[in-house]
């Protein structure tokens, strides 16, 4: 089972990876016998990459090796069961040159991530484990164990880190936790550093930025069902590893699929920052809300001279706007949280490292690299509001955007996750919203009516097909890729149009130096041949349910309301919480659900008494009021055909939908 943290709250995707990993094998010739080969125009844009960067420039991967002091094998890590849920030996094609169906500059740096992993040293004192998920685990030597900084995504892959590091450098206890932010591949693992006993007593501190609970769990929970499906396609979870696959995320490698979890904060730093000592290491944390993620902090190490970027820093562009779809980012905030680190830090710092990738040594290099990435977000920033006050449209701003040399030729500012293009869109869109001021795009018909309409204005399928034809063989795969999609949505049984459409993607995908942007065109070129990959529904664990904040609850539930079933519903249902005497009001009416926090009402349809972790479960679907009831977990007064009329007004969420076709 696959769960997904990303960006707040878990993504719960059931993938049944095991078996999910058997499809891949099982189907892999038939797979291979419609993949195609780079084209013409797709060998000769590489080729240009090849010519236009500096690939004589080896200096990243010195860094990337540097410290290096043991791994394990093969970089596979498997949980109790005997199934891989991490492993890079599929990768092991990187160690040859670049091939025609990956752009050359992603090629590089999947070699970067996927072939430097294991422990490292980043001072005498600072360790890393890099490579052995999405994100790296970091290890400072306290007086008497371990504080452990970002305990990966899964509780294998973490505890696979701790057990190298202790194997390597000795055995330590772990003192500490801190997670620099809410998105789980820095905290979802952190059962595999700290037992559940030592979290229930709460003997270990974990530390983390004010508000990270609720974050680590609000984000996607409105939204939970488009964006996981979304992030299938970002991760390249339904593709291959292999040079017309998956090669790279540009922020690190594939994501584990281990067993997931959360725990509490026992120490939060606050907005306004704080100075602590931990386990004998003296840490000054600043807070950076707002940009990468909603709640998140750098912090630097007096004795070691060292600065954690944590997720603000990285050797790639970052997300504007994230492609799984989530709230549009703060480019300009984000830009001064790096220079502010640099104004209190920089100073002192003799290295910076992060969450994702590889450090920085030396003074004058951190603050170089530093320097650049900071520009990098406000020139995105700056130049794209000046051209949106010239009178451009975002697809306009997004096109004709680039970096001045100085900045694009360093290889940690290139778009190997984010993009220009997109960080363009997104800082447009934060600003002036999606409307472009043309009245044309006011009212624009439905993507399948606009089709139809579309598909006969061209002269019919045939004549499509034919002119789409012509274009593929001149290498204007953008244009077919347009053109192809109402086609598609027009006719969507129409094989010709979609295997032509998926050769399009195919071919942009092959283009692209964003991993994620070529991840996305090679899972919408398989939806396209294969239909979609259809993924049994999975619960969410109940552990992680019982921490979900009540209100976020009744947010998530509101959002699954069928507003048409509930139009003429008028349902009040008082609730009583059995355990801590707390109550919620939860009304129905004009087709909207409400939830009220220490409120009755004095006419309500019906009145339940039960704990509130059962509340929880319940509302959750992971238990219903029947179960609950027949155990005398639940006692209901009033009308109890309220809670059964209740219960039909929720839509169940599809999670195999279709991205590319109707």
């Amino acid at each position: 089972m696959r769960k997904y943290f990303f960006g707040g709250m878990f993504f719960l995707l059931l993938t049944a990876c095991g078996d999910s990993q058997q499809k891949v094998t099982q189907h892999s010739e038939e797979l291979n016998a419609n993949i195609k080969p780079a084209s013409q125009s797709t060998r000769a844009h590489n080729k240009a990459v090849a010519k236009q960067l500096p690939f004589s420039d080896n200096l990243d991967f010195h860094l990337a090796k540097r410290g290096f002091i043991a791994t394990i094998p093969d970089a596979q890590i498997k949980n109790a069961m005997g199934r891989e849920v991490y492993g890079l030996a599929q990768l092991q094609f990187l160690e040859g040159a670049s091939q025609d169906t990956v752009n050359p500059s992603l090629w590089r740096q999947a070699q970067l991530n996927a072939l430097n992993n294991g422990l490292f040293e980043v001072v005498e004192g600072i360790y890393q484990v890099r490579s052995l998920d999405l994100a790296n685990m970091t290890l400072i030597k306290g007086e008497t164990g371990w504080i452990v900084v970002d305990p990966l995504t899964s509780k294998e892959t973490a505890a696979a880190a701790l057990a190298l590091a202790n194997r390597e450098l000795g055995e330590r206890p772990v003192s500490a936790v801190i997670f620099t932010h809410s998105h789980a591949d820095h905290f979802a693992g952190v059962s595999g550093v700290v037992s559940m006993q030592q979290l229930a007593e709460g003997s270990v501190d974990i530390i983390a930025p004010d508000g990270f609970s609720e974050e680590a769990i609000s984000e996607n929970v409105r939204s939970g069902n488009v964006m996981q499906r979304r992030a299938l396609y970002q991760f390249g979870d339904l593709l291959p590893s292999s040079p017309e696959g998956f090669v790279s995320s540009g922020l690190g490698n594939r994501v584990s699929d281990g067993e997931h979890g959360i725990a509490t904060p026992t120490r939060l730093i606050p907005e306004k920052g704080a100075e602590m000592t931990i386990d004998g290491v003296d840490i000054v944390f600043m807070s950076t809300p707002g940009a990468e993620a909603p709640t998140e902090m750098v912090f630097f190490f007096p004795q070691f001279d060292a600065l954690c970027m944590s997720e603000i820093a990285n050797h790639t562009l970052h997300n504007l706007y994230t492609l799984r779809g989530a709230k549009t980012r703060d480019a300009l905030a984000w830009s001064r949280y790096i220079e502010r680190a640099m104004e209190k830090f920089g100073a002192r710092t003799q290295v910076v490292f992060s969450s994702h990738h590889w450090p920085t040594w030396g003074n004058r290099e951190a603050m170089d690299y530093l320097a650049k990435q900071r520009d990098l977000y406000k020139y995105i920033h700056d130049q794209t509001l000046r051209l949106a006050n010239h009178g451009h449209d975002m697809v306009e701003i997004a096109e004709q955007l680039q970096l001045p040399e100085t900045l694009s030729n360093a290889w940690a500012n290139r778009g190997y996750y984010g993009t220009i293009n997109v960080g363009a869109k997104a800082v447009y869109n934060r600003y002036l919203g999606y409307f472009d001021g043309n009245p044309a795009n006011l009212y624009p018909l439905p993507q399948e009516e606009a089709a139809l309409r579309y598909v006969e204005y061209m002269g019919g399928r045939e004549e499509i097909i034919k002119r789409a034809r012509q274009d593929y063989s001149q290498g204007n795969y953008r244009w077919v890729a347009m053109v192809l999609k109402h086609l598609v949505f027009a006719e969507p049984k129409n094989q010709e149009a979609r295997y032509l459409l998926a050769d399009a993607f195919e071919q942009l995908g092959y283009q692209a130096e964003s991993g994620i942007w070529r991840n996305f065109y090679l899972s919408g070129a398989r939806e396209l041949r294969h239909g979609v990959e259809l993924r049994e529904e999975m619960r969410p664990p109940e552990e992680i349910v019982a921490r979900v904040p009540l209100q976020l609850l009744f947010d998530a539930m509101a959002v699954r309301l069928n507003g048409e079933k509930a139009a003429d519903a008028d349902i009040r249902l008082n609730i009583e919480m059995t355990d801590n005497n707390n109550k919620y009001l939860v009304v129905v009416k004009n087709g909207v659900l409400h939830g009220y926090p220490d409120r009755h009402s004095e006419d309500p349809s019906a009145s339940l008494a039960l704990s509130s972790t059962d509340l929880r479960l319940m509302f959750s679907g992971l238990v219903g009021a029947p179960t609950m009831i027949k155990e005398g977990r639940l006692k209901v007064r009033g009308n109890p055909l309220a809670l059964i009329q209740f219960g039909r007004l929720f839509d169940k969420f599809d999670r195999n939908f279709n991205l590319v076709t109707p």
